[in-house]
């Protein structure tokens, strides 16, 4: 398969082959700090809306702008390579939920802006910045019944999942995303939509990007959710040649080791890892168990062990936790990538 040269980022191989990189932390963690109140979600522009806002963070970006630029600002400013742009839920497919589909290309058109924004500001020919355009999982899945009582029945389709996503990707394109992250897979069906979207979209403008896919196993059994295994999961996604692939979210460090050297072993491209701060913890703060030097002594080891290219946080990760990655990575060898 003839494969066109990136058009953004054309940098980032090297930078991964060369070093560990690192993604930034939560999203929705840090602004939990902020305890913005409905009207804060709402701000002037949707007042008058029907449903309640409050929790639908992605619309931050639209009326709380100044909160999303200040929680890029910290992470950039602890070490990130990358930032994700504030789009996990920006699709028309969950942005239904809250009556706002209509708004899910602005929301991640400025979203995108607010993060090239912030990596612009940051940006040095040492260490340059990346904008990680986030495509979330979606509520709805396409794969799997959300009726217990009949196993056929679907919520969504693969056709609308696709113009979903298709969506998505053109609105973080203009923004000004350098690359493309997949990310919290649970279910392959979906993921296989966002990528051919992405596909279609590289098509159709002449541009292509780094796309960068991240899966998440949802319990020990070591399987996606839709059933799949690890090794199975990179095998049925490995034809859209992904410059990173991974797991995030839904188990700590320690509990995802054993499923990252499994890819570390099968994949011939970088791998990524950027798990929760362990398990949750409705004591603590950030709603998770693990301290800074907890999450980033085991993703150091994961570096020591030449598991891993692309390290972070997901939920229950801080700014402080993201500062501790970098540091305790700095210097580390990167995993060599091998072919097979």
């Amino acid at each position: 398969m003839n494969i066109r040269p990136y058009t953004r980022a054309a940098n980032l191989p090297d930078l991964l082959k060369n070093r560990i990189m690192v993604l930034d932390g939560a999203m929705g963690t840090m602004i939990q700090q902020y305890k913005l109140t409905e009207a804060d979600y709402r701000g002037t522009r949707f007042v008058e809306h029907a449903i309640d806002v409050k929790g639908n963070n992605e619309l931050l970006s639209l009326t709380r702008p100044d909160v999303i630029s200040a929680i890029h600002a910290e992470y950039l400013t602890a070490g990130a390579d990358l930032i994700e742009t504030n789009t996990f839920g920006a699709t028309t497919v969950a942005q239904d939920d809250y009556d706002m589909g209509p708004l899910a290309y602005e929301m991640n058109l400025v979203s995108a802006q607010l993060a090239r924004a912030a990596c612009d500001q940051f940006s040095t020919p040492e260490k340059p910045r990346f904008v990680a355009g986030a495509f979330g999982p979606t509520p709805k899945t396409a794969s799997i019944s959300p009726n217990v009582n009949d196993p056929g029945e679907r919520n969504v389709t693969f056709e609308q999942l696709r113009k979903a996503y298709y969506e998505q990707g053109k609105a973080l394109m203009e923004g000004g995303a350098d690359v493309f992250l997949v990310e919290t897979i649970f279910d392959t069906l979906n993921a296989k939509a966002a990528l051919f979207a992405i596909e279609e979209l590289f098509e159709d403008t002449g541009e292509r990007l780094p796309v960068m896919i991240s899966g998440t196993v949802t319990d020990a059994s070591g399987r996606i959710l839709s059933g799949q295994t690890v090794e199975a999961f990179w095998y049925s996604l490995r034809h859209a040649k992904p410059i990173t692939f991974g797991l995030n979210c839904a188990l700590g460090a320690d509990l995802m080791r054993p499923y990252i050297a499994e890819l570390a072993k099968i994949c011939d491209c970088y791998i990524s890892c950027y798990p929760n701060a362990g398990l949750p913890n409705p004591m603590s703060d950030t709603g998770f168990d693990e301290t800074p030097e907890i999450t980033s002594g085991f993703l150091k080891e994961f570096s020591t062990a030449g598991l891993v290219n692309l390290v972070g946080g997901c939920c229950g990760t801080t700014p402080a936790h993201i500062k501790a990655i970098a540091d305790g990575v700095n210097g580390l060898a990167p995993r060599h990538l091998h072919a097979h």
